[in-house]
C-alpha cells in the first residue's frame, strides 16, 4: 500500500471518527444483517443435527407396526339387518411377524418386541425400569453396541433362558464401581442374569417427545421367548374363540371384558427393507396382508418414521431458506443504507473534495477515501454483527429450548457478504465525489 492510499485511508478513518453517530446509525442495517444470518444458519444447522439424530434413533428404511389396543371397528350387519355383530381379531403376534417375512418382498430384517412396565431390584435397591422382549436383530436394525459383554445366542432364544441386556443407566445405577457381568438382578417376579451392557445413548427430551421414544438407558432386555414364557403371553384369543366370536350373535361379559384389555402378543413390529423408495409400496401390502390375517378388523397402525422426519426435514430447510433470504434482505437494505448516507456525505463535504483536487489530489484518491469510508463501515457493522449474532444463537438456545449450532462457514459467509456490500455500494459515491469540479466545489455553497 503506497502513500497515498495510506493517506486516503487516514483521512476515511478520520472522518468516521468526527462522525461516529452517523456511522454507528449506517451501519445499523448491516450489524442486524449479520446478526440475522449467523442466528438463522445456527438455528437451521442445530434442526438438521437434531433429525439426523432422531434418523438413528428409528432406523433406516423401516416400517414400524404398532397395535391398537381398544377395537374400533364398525359393527357389521348380516344380509337381513336384524343383529349387530363385531369380527374378533388375534391381535399383533408372532406369526405375523413370520407372515409378514415369508411373503412380503424387499423385507431384510424383521424385529417383534414385547415392552412391560416393570421394576429392577439389586443390592438393596429399586428403580422403575422397562422389561423389552426382543431379537438379536434388534440390535442390529437400531445400531446399538455392546459396551461390555455378549449378545443372546440361539439357545437363549430357544429355551426362553433367564438372561438379560441392560442399559447403561441401570448399570451405573446399580452397578457404579463393579462389572455387572455375570450378577443377577430381579426385574419384576424374576431374577435374571446380565450377559451384557449397551453403550450409552444420548437422547434429548425433544426427541422423546416428537418420536414417542423411551430412554433405552434404562431398560432391560431379555430375549423374546423368555418374556412370553416367564412373564405374561397376552396372546389370549385363540382360533376357536374367533370362530365362536364370529358365529354367535351374542356375547357375554367376560368376552367384551378380554376385548377391552391389550390382548396383542406384541407391543411393536419394525420391518426393515433394501430400499428406501419401496417404503410406502410395501408399508401397503403389509396393511393389506395384516387386514386378512386379523380377519378384516384394523387394530393395528402402520407408519413409517423416516418419511415423516424427511418431510420435517424439507419444511425446515424451506422455513430456513426463507428465514436466509429475510436476513439476506436487511444486508442489502443495509448496502442500500450505506449508499445513500455516503450520497448524503458526497454533498456535504464536496468543498472538501475541492480543496483536495486543488491541491494535487487524484481523482483515484478520491475514490479510495469514500471506498475506504464504506468499507470500514461494513467491516465494522460486520463485527458487531458477528458478535450480536453469537449471543442471539445462545440466547434462543438458552431460552426457547431450540438447538443451535454456530459454525465458522456461517460467520464467514455473512461477514464476506457484509464486506462486500460495503465495497459495491460505495462505488457509486465514490465515482460521484471524485467527478466533482474542483472549481465548482470550492465556490460550492
Amino acid at each position: 500500500m503506497n502513500e497515498r492510499t495510506l493517506a486516503a485511508l487516514s483521512i476515511a478513518l478520520e472522518a468516521l471518527r468526527s462522525n461516529h453517530t452517523r456511522s454507528l446509525l449506517t451501519a445499523l442495517g448491516i450489524i442486524f444483517g449479520v446478526a440475522a444470518v449467523i442466528a438463522m444458519l445456527a438455528i437451521g444447522k442445530g434442526t438438521q443435527q437434531e433429525i439426523n439424530e432422531q434418523m438413528k434413533l428409528v432406523g433406516v428404511n423401516n416400517i414400524v407396526i404398532s397395535p391398537e389396543t381398544v377395537q374400533s371397528q364398525e359393527a357389521l350387519r348380516d344380509l337381513e339387518g336384524a343383529r349387530e355383530k363385531e369380527k374378533f381379531s388375534p391381535g399383533l403376534r408372532l406369526s405375523d411377524a413370520e407372515a409378514v417375512m415369508e411373503v412380503v418382498p424387499s423385507v431384510r430384517k424383521i424385529s417383534p418386541e414385547i415392552v412391560m412396565d416393570t421394576y429392577v431390584i439389586s443390592h438393596g435397591l429399586r428403580r422403575s425400569a422397562k422389561l423389552v422382549g426382543v431379537q438379536p436383530v434388534y440390535f442390529e436394525i437400531f445400531n446399538f453396541q455392546l459396551d461390555e459383554g455378549r449378545m443372546f445366542n440361539d439357545i437363549h432364544l430357544q429355551r426362553g433362558d433367564a438372561v438379560c441386556i441392560i442399559g447403561k443407566s441401570i448399570k451405573n445405577r446399580f452397578f457404579p464401581t463393579e462389572s455387572p457381568i455375570g450378577q443377577k438382578i430381579k426385574v419384576g417376579q424374576h431374577w435374571l442374569e446380565i450377559i451384557g451392557v449397551l453403550e450409552q445413548r444420548l437422547i434429548s427430551d425433544q426427541s422423546i417427545s416428537n418420536l414417542g421414544i423411551r430412554d433405552y438407558n434404562m431398560d432391560v432386555y431379555a430375549p423374546l421367548q423368555t418374556v412370553l414364557i416367564r412373564y405374561k403371553n397376552r396372546e389370549l384369543v385363540t382360533g376357536a374363540m374367533i370362530q365362536q366370536a364370529n358365529s354367535n350373535d351374542e356375547e357375554d361379559e367376560e368376552a367384551m371384558r378380554q376385548r377391552e384389555r391389550n390382548y396383542h402378543q406384541l407391543d411393536r413390529l419394525v420391518v426393515q427393507l433394501d430400499n428406501s423408495e419401496l417404503l410406502a409400496p410395501v408399508a401397503d401390502i403389509i396393511s393389506r396382508l395384516l387386514e386378512r390375517r386379523h380377519y378384516g378388523v384394523v387394530d393395528y397402525q402402520v407408519e413409517i418414521p423416516e418419511l415423516l422426519l424427511k418431510q420435517q426435514q424439507r419444511n425446515n430447510e424451506l422455513f430456513n431458506y426463507v428465514l436466509s433470504a429475510i436476513a439476506g434482505i436487511s444486508l442489502l437494505v443495509g448496502g442500500i443504507g450505506i449508499m445513500n448516507i455516503m450520497l448524503a456525505s458526497v454533498l456535504e463535504r464536496i468543498k472538501e473534495i475541492g480543496l483536495r483536487l486543488s491541491l494535487g489530489a487524484k481523482k483515484q484518491d478520491i475514490v479510495y477515501q469514500f471506498m475506504f469510508e464504506s468499507m470500514l463501515i461494513s467491516i465494522a457493522g460486520g463485527l458487531i454483527g458477528v458478535i450480536l449474532g453469537i449471543v442471539l444463537a445462545y440466547a434462543v438456545s438458552h431460552f426457547a429450548g431450540i438447538k443451535t449450532i454456530i459454525s465458522l462457514g456461517s460467520i464467514f459467509i455473512s461477514f464476506g457478504v457484509a464486506a462486500s456490500v460495503g465495497l459495491l455500494f460505495g462505488i457509486a459515491p465514490a465515482q460521484r465525489a471524485a467527478n466533482q469540479n474542483p472549481i465548482n466545489s470550492l465556490r460550492y455553497e
